[in-house]
């Protein structure tokens, strides 16, 4: 059959997404009634989403902040990152991960990935350890959680705090213990493509109740109260005591979150549903790798990563990009290493060659659709464009 980038009739007419949020009418009935109430910010519903954020995850604390960024911007400032600081990052994460740490003063030291899972690596975590080394912060990508075990036994040892970056793990969980509780802090993202949606926005979970305090003075300029408290108490007095930022959510946000979390477990169990197939579709295809799922941990499945073997294909990653491209699959790459991007190199001194995991990954690497609205239609173009392209480029 011909390819579509060569002129033949492709598998779909309209572009499928690499991800979508996936919103249904109770959502809009949520976010509709509080738009009909008086508070559109830093009133009630802010409270509740976070406390039953907090208990699905397991968590003592949840801090509802703008957006993802926001989260490890404020997981930094609770823990007091500043100049002369180290925090060990992976270098296959999205920028935001080495930026929260840049944004408070100190120095994101980067660290390379396994090579069959793309999760931070215990052992470079433990070569990349300094004296100045004040936490690690790890990254559970696609949505599988990383060995937390190992971290945690590396971070009590050397007296360091660990953050886990779950922004594509909610609904996961590690050796029966859920996301959002296996590190000092986590931080989550609720952009549309991630496993819930308030538009934009994000959490942070912690036991800490200083550390929660902490974030939650800063998403509001670090005022000592909010305009709600000042309301309640009659009172228009408050005190600034650091430098905050506004990254405050909005209750219409918040209702919208609430109610997208009710879906977590059924849109992960679709998104398992489908990576159940791909895995099954795509066994017998020479050259295309899924990335290794370890054992004891559910994987949330915000990414379904293929690898490309160029030595079983006639071409490369961007040839395969481009096909499934022409087809109609909206395929994506997650990520470009960090460290390879010209600012860091610039203001890190990072080359290429430091990282040789993450970078071999990355020139193999594709993100094919997966979210809950997928239809079984979608499953299946998806299925049947890889298989398409596979067999025209297979030696």
């Amino acid at each position: 059959m011909k390819l579509a980038i060569d002129g033949g009739t492709p598998v779909r007419t309209t572009t499928l997404p690499y991800s979508r949020q996936w919103i249904t009418e109770d959502d809009c009935e949520a976010v509709t009634r509080v738009l009909r109430s008086d508070w559109l910010t830093t009133g009630p519903m802010i409270d509740e989403f976070e406390r039953t954020f907090a208990d699905f995850t397991g968590a003592k604390h949840a801090v509802a902040v703008s957006n993802g960024t926001a989260a490890l911007h404020a997981a930094m400032y609770a823990i007091n990152i500043g100049p002369g600081d180290e925090v060990i990052v992976p270098t296959m994460t999205f920028a935001a991960t080495a930026n929260g740490v840049l944004f408070c003063g100190g120095t994101p030291v980067f660290c390379d990935c396994d090579t069959d899972t793309l999760l931070i690596d215990p052992t470079a975590v433990e070569a990349a350890i300094t004296k100045n080394t004040k936490a690690i912060c790890a990254v559970d990508y696609a949505g599988q959680p990383c060995d937390y075990d190992a971290l945690r036994k590396i971070a009590d040892e050397r007296h360091l705090l660990l953050i886990a970056d779950a922004c594509h793990a909610l609904g996961g969980c590690y050796r029966h213990r859920s996301v959002g509780f296996l590190a000092d802090l986590s931080t989550f993202s609720f952009h549309p493509v991630k496993p819930m949606t308030t538009g934009e926005g994000g959490m942070i979970t912690t036991d800490n109740k200083e550390f929660a305090n902490r974030m939650r003075q800063f998403r509001n300029h670090c005022m000592t109260s909010s305009h709600r408290e000042r309301h309640e108490q009659g009172s228009w007095e408050y005190e600034i005591r650091g430098l905050g930022w506004n990254y405050r959510l909005t209750d219409f946000q918040a209702a919208l979150g609430l109610s997208q979390l009710k879906k977590i477990p059924r849109a992960t169990h679709k998104r398992r549903q489908i990576a159940e197939r791909y895995d099954t579709a795509f066994a017998s295809l020479v050259g295309i790798l899924p990335l290794k799922v370890c054992s004891e941990i559910a994987h949330a499945y915000h990414l379904y990563v293929i690898r490309i073997d160029a030595n079983n294909l006639s071409v490369g990653r961007a040839e395969f990009f481009r096909a499934l491209t022409a087809e109609g699959i909206g395929v994506n790459v997650h990520y470009i290493p960090v460290h390879l991007h010209p600012f860091y190199r610039e203001h890190l001194k990072t080359k290429k060659g430091m990282y040789p995991n993450a970078e071999s990954a990355y020139e193999r690497i594709l993100s094919l659709p997966i979210f809950a609205g997928m239809s079984e239609e979608d499953v299946n173009d998806v299925i049947a464009a890889v298989t398409k392209v596979w067999k025209a480029y297979k030696r």
